[in-house]
């Protein structure tokens, strides 16, 4: 048990937990963006889909406590092997050989990650919450969405940071590969155009919806 404690607290037991957990949520974001998705299918498709989920409520409460910590255990990885690295490093060295070893991604993966953070904050307290605590009845979640992202605030907020999460996603599926140490000269490349593609898909997928509310909102059309 000591052993599998202190594999776990290395440099080594750490980037594998950041590359599991990481998988692991980039999972979750392609169920949460199919189920997004049904927005564009109109009020019928997508309340009835969230009609679904309430059915299955128990079930659904125990996936998210699941979620949660391991979005948790995932942000103190991340920040205590960035603070473990920052003082193993002389700052002398850092500059000069940061970026011939990393790239922009790599060293900019706590500032996207800290952001992802905070709108995960702010996005349950807008919608999660709303559909959980601040609605009573049969209520319309279509017509939720619809009026959040009408504000155009809102509706920029939450397009710039789905630009963040595929800047995130791009270095996290391509790291993850390299931890668990299925890279090679015949795989990288291909691993680094998946990675790129999720990117492009979970930034342009996510980012489209408050776009498309908001154009309906211009319109005036519903």
């Amino acid at each position: 048990m000591s052993q599998l404690k202190q594999f776990f607290n290395s440099s080594i037991g750490k980037k594998l937990v950041m590359a599991t957990t990481g998988i692991l949520l980039i999972l979750f974001l392609v169920i949460h963006l199919i189920n997004n998705l049904l927005l564009f299918g109109g009020p019928d498709a997508f309340n009835q889909n969230v009609a679904l989920l309430e059915s299955i409520k128990p079930l659904i409460r125990v996936i998210e406590v699941i979620l949660a910590l391991i979005f948790i255990y995932h942000i103190y990885n991340a920040y205590k092997l960035w603070w473990e690295n920052k003082k193993a490093n002389p700052e002398k060295y850092a500059v000069s050989a940061k970026k011939e070893n990393s790239t922009i991604y790599s060293r900019t993966m706590v500032i996207t990650g800290s952001v992802i953070f905070i709108f995960l904050v702010i996005h349950l307290y807008t919608l999660w919450g709303k559909y959980n605590f601040g609605m009573e009845g049969s209520e319309n979640y279509f017509e939720v969405i619809k009026t959040l992202f009408a504000n155009p605030i809102w509706a920029a907020f939450y397009f710039i940071i789905m630009i963040f999460l595929g800047y995130h996603i791009n270095h996290a599926f391509q790291s993850s590969f390299q931890t668990f140490g299925w890279s090679s000269k015949k795989y990288t490349p291909l691993v680094k155009k998946i990675g790129t593609f999720l990117a492009i898909i979970f930034a342009v997928g996510f980012a489209s919806i408050p776009v498309y509310f908001f154009l309906i909102s211009l319109g005036g059309q519903g």
